[in-house]
Formats: structure tokens, C-alpha cells, sequence
């Protein structure tokens, strides 16, 4: 009996040894993975350096086409708004603390169980989070052969995850799937061209997947350090 209870003991330490040490690789290849991508993407030194952030894309909703103008600024305020044919029918956003929203020329102050993210934001480009331990615990999963993808998943500290999907060549993301636990709910983007935007490469052209059907944005503009106040985020 004892030699049987000293083997599982020493059976039992093994395990956890190599879990532990399995832990730590898939960790180490995930950033490892993560700052390729950072590098195809124009470089730490570069996204560091951005701390405003415009983009305004153009897609089709309920059959008409409209556009979608985001505004960013370090480390968490941001704004979404929704143009139709060159006037803003819905604006939400974030002031580093409250959430806000305007429907019909309303201000209003919003859910802020829809902005809880945004309190801990501390960066615009998403790769530089997912380092960031205190933010993110990062895992590599496993490599796709046959369409040739890193698969990378990031754990939020509200349990929320993304999982990533990096090309094995070039390291530029191709999809993301996004899942929340609590709330039941998952989505998935499709990255399907990029362009670069002064020394930023960046995704021109996404796809949406939804159960309702797929969405596509095409990127019409995307700038950065400039033309973006504290002013825009004001109620």
C-alpha cells in the first residue's frame, strides 16, 4: 500500500510538472506568434506610437448603404457612429468613464454594461493588449495545415475570449472569434484584405458572419495621431 501510494504521489507530481510546463510553451508560442503579427503590421515602435486612431468604412444595412465612422483615442475613450447619406442617424461612446448614446438627436447616457470593456482598456492596437498580461492570458491552441493558420486564444479578465487566427506566412490576423460565457453569445470576422495606411497595415476589407447573414465592410479611410480631440468624446 505504501509503495502504491508513493508511486501515485510521484505520478501525480509528474503530471502537474507537465501540465504546468505545457502551460508555459503554449503561452511563450502565443506571444511569440502575436509579436510576428505586431511586426507585420508595421512594428511595435509604431503601433506604441498610436494614440489616436479614425476609420470610416462602408457597408450595406437593411439594403441601404450606410457608413461606419470610429474615432479613438488612448488609452479608452472611442466613439461609433452611423452615417446615411451624409448625416449621423445613431452615435454611442465612451469618455474614459461613462457611455453614452445618441438616437434621433437625443443624448442619452447608455447601458454601461455595454462599455464594462472599456475600463481597462489601456491601448488602440489590440495585439499590444493581448501581451499585456495584466490584461489578457494568451494560449497558443493549435496550427490549421490545410488553411494554414496559427490559432491563438486570449482570455479577458471578465472571461470573455477571442480566439485569433494568424496566416502561418505573412502573420496577418484572417479571423477573430469573439465569445462571452456569461452572456451566451459569440461572433466571427473575417479579415480579407489589407492595406497600408502610412506605415499601418491594416485590415481594408472585413466580413461580419452573423446567423442573419454575412456583413462586409470595406475600409474608405483610416488615419491616425491626428485630427481627433477630447472634445469628440464629451457629452
Amino acid at each position: 500500500m505504501k509503495l502504491l501510494t508513493t508511486v501515485m504521489t510521484v505520478c501525480s507530481v509528474f503530471t502537474a510538472h507537465y501540465l504546468a510546463f505545457s502551460q508555459s510553451t503554449n503561452e511563450t508560442k502565443a506571444k511569440e506568434i502575436i509579436e510576428k503579427a505586431i511586426d507585420a503590421t508595421g512594428g511595435k515602435d509604431l503601433l506604441s506610437s498610436i494614440k489616436t486612431l479614425y476609420s470610416k468604412s462602408s457597408t450595406i444595412m437593411d439594403g441601404r448603404n450606410v457608413n461606419y465612422i470610429t474615432k479613438e483615442m488612448a488609452p479608452n475613450m472611442g466613439s461609433f457612429e452611423i452615417e446615411y447619406q451624409g448625416r449621423i442617424v445613431y452615435r454611442s461612446w465612451f469618455d474614459g468613464k461613462t457611455g453614452y448614446d445618441t438616437v434621433n438627436g437625443e443624448k442619452k447616457v447608455a447601458d454601461q454594461e455595454e462599455f464594462k470593456d472599456k475600463l481597462d482598456r489601456k491601448y488602440i492596437m489590440n495585439e499590444l493588449a493581448y501581451l499585456d498580461p495584466a490584461l489578457y492570458k494568451a494560449e497558443f491552441v493549435a496550427t490549421d495545415e490545410e488553411h494554414k493558420l496559427q490559432h491563438v486564444k486570449v482570455t479577458a479578465k471578465d472571461g470573455s475570449i477571442t480566439n485569433l487566427y494568424y496566416d502561418t506566412e505573412s502573420f496577418l490576423l484572417k479571423k477573430e472569434v469573439h465569445e462571452n460565457p456569461t452572456k451566451g453569445s459569440f461572433s466571427t470576422t473575417l479579415c480579407t484584405e489589407y492595406k497600408k495606411y502610412g506605415d499601418l497595415n491594416y485590415c481594408s476589407k472585413t466580413t461580419l458572419r452573423s446567423e442573419n447573414g454575412d456583413q462586409v465592410m470595406t475600409l474608405l479611410d483610416l488615419y491616425y495621431n491626428k485630427n481627433i480631440k477630447k472634445s469628440d468624446f464629451k457629452f
